[in-house]
């Protein structure tokens, strides 16, 4: 055999290949860049139609139906879980006082107002039939989400059912979107279902579809984005491929003209996915965080398809001819959505009955440099600003408050709502003996989350060392959720901030199951093995979130059940 030949490949081979392969790397052979551009989904082997006893056309019709099917499958599954007693606790719970009544201002007089003291006791006990108040309120979040809540507020009333409907509504098709995202990013159906699954079964998640809070309003918009950058990266490659000549064997191989000079067009899917950014923002501030790391992402992603197709010089490429675009297409989209979420308090008189400081230009903001732009605008500005000086300094101390090192393990989960009835009440039995423990704990289902911590390791590895972009692009979402809040960690910060990243949580910890399922062309006893093993882990994650359901809806349990839930010491 002559060596020559492969000895000067391992020459010409980049060095930090050589590097990587006491790693574990191995680079992918090179064949048809179609099938590197846009790669097929798996499809099910005939051994599996044969053992089911089903033809291959049957097969090939259930795999078909699938793609949609069993996402909408897992989204009922979880609609019927969220949607299920959702006025329960009939109370209004932690930070509901603040974000239903600010929703329901908000749609009655275009900004947020003053309640009294005991409005949660009138808005209870009147069904919601109360007067709206019209002295302006200081609030310290932008719109967006409020108005997601009053949605359901205007829908069906301002009871607790009213407004948890919208975040029942947002968290159900977020895992829909999991699904559908899932699947592209690993091009296995199975997959993408399984991490829908996970994160339908996750109680952090669970708690926060049925709480009216804006951090879940956040997690849509935020998975939103994502999968429409997804999408278009789809897109884009797709119709490079197709730019791409084949050569006389019908073989396309990497064309640098062609990779260096194909316009992608207005790629309506990354235009959608600056809007959703923008909902984002103006949602919460910490969206902004998250349009950074998506843009970069957005860029990168370019970068690896034009090296892909055959670009001498991918990254002048790019910055020739999509960076521009990527950036009017995201940056001015989401600073306009932004401001526009702001219409209501623009149109607000600034006699001093509008929105809170909208008099601010007219009044003490007269004079100054920048008179020329409009009062509104000034006004806004400094309202910013105040809530910008706010946030950098809440230090108030709080019973729940959190680092961010603990999130992961879930190290101090958040009580919404407690309440012990005496046996024979709430629905405590009355064969309790004594006072039974009614709790909706804001907890991620303990296993998936300790799981979803070894399988953010195998993803940095993954993505580090055997250069995979699926990975990455889980790592980018969970950093861009996450690491932000490392910069604030003397800041009052609450665990359930961690809902933003949790479904790149599911999307890791369902990589690390495909993993454990076993590569393409392993053996049979491989693959019962992984199976077993990847079975168990999931079996297990579901018993896990049976067992805490009644820590999640407020049902009432006896107090030494509640004790054995209590796992850990920081949890109660």
């Amino acid at each position: 055999m002559d060596t020559r030949q492969s000895q000067a490949t391992e020459e010409q081979r980049p060095s930090w290949q050589q590097r990587l392969r006491r790693f574990g790397y191995t680079a992918k052979p090179r064949g048809d860049v179609r099938d590197r551009l846009v790669p097929p989904y798996t499809r099910p082997g005939p051994l599996l139609w044969a053992v089911l006893g089903l033809r291959g056309e049957t097969g090939a019709r259930i795999t078909r139906w699938a793609a949609w099917g069993g996402p909408l499958l897992v989204t009922l599954l979880a609609g019927l879980l969220r949607f299920w007693n959702l006025g329960s606790p009939k109370a209004v719970i932690f930070d509901e006082t603040y974000y239903a009544k600010d929703a329901w201002g908000l749609i009655h007089r275009g900004f947020e107002v003053n309640w009294a003291k005991n409005a949660n006791d009138l808005i209870l006990q009147s069904g919601g039939h109360v007067p709206v108040p019209t002295d302006p309120a200081y609030v310290v979040h932008p719109p967006i989400g409020k108005y997601v809540i009053g949605i359901g507020e205007w829908l069906f009333g301002f009871t607790p059912f009213g407004w948890r409907f919208m975040p029942a509504l947002l968290g159900t098709l977020s895992v829909l979107m999991l699904c559908r995202i899932g699947r592209r990013l690993f091009r296995s159906t199975f997959l993408g279902c399984l991490a829908g699954t996970l994160m339908a079964v996750d109680g952090l998640h669970f708690v926060m579809s049925r709480t009216a809070l804006l951090d879940q309003v956040l997690m849509f918009f935020v998975l939103a984005a994502f999968g429409c950058l997804v999408i278009d990266r789809d897109r884009t490659r797709e119709r490079l491929a197709a730019a791409l000549p084949p050569d006389g064997d019908g073989v396309v191989r990497p064309n640098a003209q062609v990779a260096e000079t194909t316009r992608f067009g207005l790629r309506p899917w990354r235009w959608l996915a600056g809007l959703c950014l923008g909902l984002a923002f103006g949602t919460k501030w910490n969206g902004l965080y998250v349009l950074a790391a998506f843009c970069l992402m957005a860029v990168l992603w370019d970068v690896g398809t034009r090296r892909v197709a055959g670009a001498h010089r991918p990254y002048a490429t790019v910055l020739k001819r999509d960076t521009g675009l990527t950036f009017l297409a995201t940056v001015p989209v989401a600073i306009a959505t932004y401001l526009a979420s702001w219409t209501g308090w623009i149109l607000s008189p600034d006699n001093g009955s509008g929105g809170y400081f909208r008099d601010w230009a007219a009044t003490a903001g007269k004079g100054g440099h920048f008179t020329w732009l409009p009062d509104w605008l000034r006004s806004l500005w400094h309202y910013e600003y105040e809530v910008y000086q706010f946030h950098v300094g809440l230090h108030s101390p709080h019973t729940y408050q959190s680092n961010p090192w603990s999130w992961i393990v879930l190290g101090r989960p958040v009580s919404y709502f407690y309440e012990s009835p005496m046996p024979g009440k709430d629905g405590c039995p009355s064969d309790a003996g004594e006072k039974c423990a009614r709790e909706v704990l804001a907890l991620g289902t303990p296993l998936l989350w300790w799981a979803a911590a070894f399988a953010v390791l195998y993803v940095l590895w993954r993505w580090f060392f055997r250069r995979d972009w699926r990975a990455g692009a889980i790592a980018c979402g969970i950093a861009a959720g996450y690491l932000p809040w490392f910069m604030y960690q003397e800041r009052t910060i609450f665990f359930f901030y961690a809902i933003v990243f949790l479904p790149f949580l599911c999307l890791a910890v369902a990589m690390m199951i495909g993993a454990i399922l076993g590569p393409p062309g392993s053996t049979e006893r491989r693959r019962v093995a992984g199976l077993a093993g990847a079975g168990v882990l999931v079996l297990l994650i579901a018993w896990n979130f049976i067992y805490f359901w009644p820590l999640y809806t407020g049902t009432a349990i006896p107090i030494d059940s509640w004790r054995a839930r209590m796992w850990l010491d920081t949890w109660v």
